[in-house]
């Protein structure tokens, strides 16, 4: 098997404890890498690594259009080897080929975005109330970064966080998940055929307890960016908050797709497809409840139905395969887990509700695309993120009612509305309580387009140039011009 190496301060080396853990193929269920397990010891070396280069390198030294010319150079490197990366995505996670392949042909278009927006994060001068004074601010990186990243997407959300925090001149210390370790480091050795200064980009696998925990509370890290569960998320953000950390959480989601009596209803199933189906339902944006008019539910769940019985499950690899495994064993089983709690509580599977047995499914991790009617919204299939291709239908009456189910959850990432009233769309947009909401599609991003959520669903935002101001701190510079010294005692 390949045995990969951690990557601090631009080398390559084995971890301190000298140990590595298998990662594993889900399709097959078979070992085909080992990852570094790092600790406390290497997490250490890799953000005091990351501080010098912040502080005392080269890397501070750059101008801001330097920077930009690293991250171009970085964004082509990416796009010449975005095959190779593509297929080792797909066999740690599982994932399509034609999915993963289409972000990595993406992903260097977020080092382009912020390679342009380097030198573009400008201060200004302020009017000011008190004569013989002069005020301007500017923007100073925020400090060594601790970016973490979960199993579904490795490289696509990491270039989310890593890109403007590059380009805002922080540096990076990495702890991708334990189960999708092995697309970052190849990533990491681009940044030294890039010509990045040692330091400013760092990788360190493991475990959350013996990585994770000591990159949150190490004391040099100044913010950080997670990207996971709400329950880890919750667990992250108080240990920052007891060091005063700044944080950026993209958490959990419970979407809404809402479907009225008036949408284009071939076009709704195939958004309320896209929403559930794609990705294997892994994705914190999953339209996973999918919310339908009364009037049109029977005929929409019927065509729902015969478009999903064509999904073809099987080999990701493959460009025909439409549905791939699950992830990770945990996950296989707690989507498994979430089938069976929904049936107890009274939902009925007209679709799937299985594990995947069929010839093409091999060794993997699959479950069968699953839909359940006759659910409500209080039931726990529709609070709780399953992360799994499942996807809950529940009735609506009118617009009201609509807004009421959809708002009716502790999270707030996404939601979609498929309506031909262009007043309707406008005020579902309004009211709806997500950070994105789609009119007429689903599961668009886009790098010039902010994303984050509302409520559980997180802090902060990705993407767009809200993104840069996430690595930035303001600071305000006064200058006196030839005002006066007065009473010393008192405020100027």
């Amino acid at each position: 098997m390949k045995r990969y190496l951690l990557h601090i301060d631009g080398a390559a080396r084995e971890p301190r404890s000298g140990r590595w853990f298998d990662t594993q193929n889900p399709y097959t269920g078979e070992s085909w890498a080992q990852i570094p397990r790092g600790d406390a010891s290497d997490v250490d070396d890799a953000v005091q690594a990351a501080h010098r280069a912040l502080t005392q390198g080269p890397w501070a030294e750059l101008t801001a259009t330097q920077r930009g010319a690293l991250l171009r150079r970085l964004a082509d490197l990416i796009a010449r080897d975005a095959v190779q990366l593509a297929t080792t995505e797909v066999r740690d996670n599982g994932k399509l080929l034609a999915e993963m392949q289409g972000q990595l042909n993406y992903i260097p278009q977020w080092f382009h975005y912020y390679a342009g927006l380097a030198d573009k994060v400008q201060g200004s001068t302020l009017p000011l109330d008190k004569k013989g004074y002069f005020a301007f601010t500017r923007h100073e990186p925020v400090g060594v970064v601790a970016a973490i990243t979960p199993w579904n997407s490795p490289l696509m959300l990491l270039s989310w966080k890593i890109a403007p925090a590059l380009a805002a001149g922080c540096t990076v210390v990495v702890k991708p998940s334990e189960f999708t370790s092995a697309s970052t480091l190849e990533l990491a050795g681009l940044f030294d055929e890039a010509g990045f200064p040692p330091g400013v980009f760092n990788v360190v696998t493991g475990f959350g307890a013996e990585v994770g925990t000591p990159l949150v509370e190490h004391p040099l890290v100044a913010k950080i960016s997670f990207t996971g569960s709400d329950s880890t998320g919750r667990l992250i953000n108080e240990k920052a908050g007891r060091h005063l950390k700044h944080t950026a959480m993209e958490l959990g989601g419970k979407s809404p797709n809402v479907v009225f009596e008036d949408a284009d209803l071939e076009q709704a199933a195939y958004g309320a497809i896209s929403g559930i189906f794609a990705a294997t339902g892994q994705t914190c944006i999953a339209g996973s409840r999918l919310l339908v008019q009364s009037s049109i539910h029977d005929a929409f769940v019927e065509r729902l139905l015969a478009l999903a019985r064509t999904a073809r499950m099987g080999d990701p690899m493959r460009p025909d395969t439409q549905v791939g495994p699950i992830t990770t064993p945990p996950q296989y089983q707690k989507v498994l887990e979430y089938i069976d709690i929904a049936r107890s509580e009274g939902a009925t599977a007209v679709l799937g509700g299985e594990r995947g047995r069929a010839p093409e499914c091999g060794q993997g991790w699959f479950v069968q695309p699953t839909i359940f009617t006759n659910v409500r919204n209080d039931m726990r299939i529709a609070q709780e993120e399953v992360f799994g291709p499942v996807l809950s239908i529940i009735r609506f009456e009118n617009e009201a009612d609509a807004l009421r189910i959809a708002n009716d959850v502790r999270f707030g990432l996404a939601a979609a509305v498929w309506t031909k009233d262009i007043g309707r769309a406008i005020r579902m947009s309004e009211r709806l309580q997500a950070g994105t909401v789609w009119v007429n599609t689903y599961r668009a991003v886009s790098f010039m387009a902010p994303f984050g959520g509302y409520k559980d669903s997180g802090l902060g935002r990705e993407n767009g140039i809200d993104a840069i101001r996430e690595y930035v701190q303001t600071k305000c510079v006064w200058i006196n011009g030839g005002a006066v010294a007065g009473n010393p005692f008192v405020m100027r």
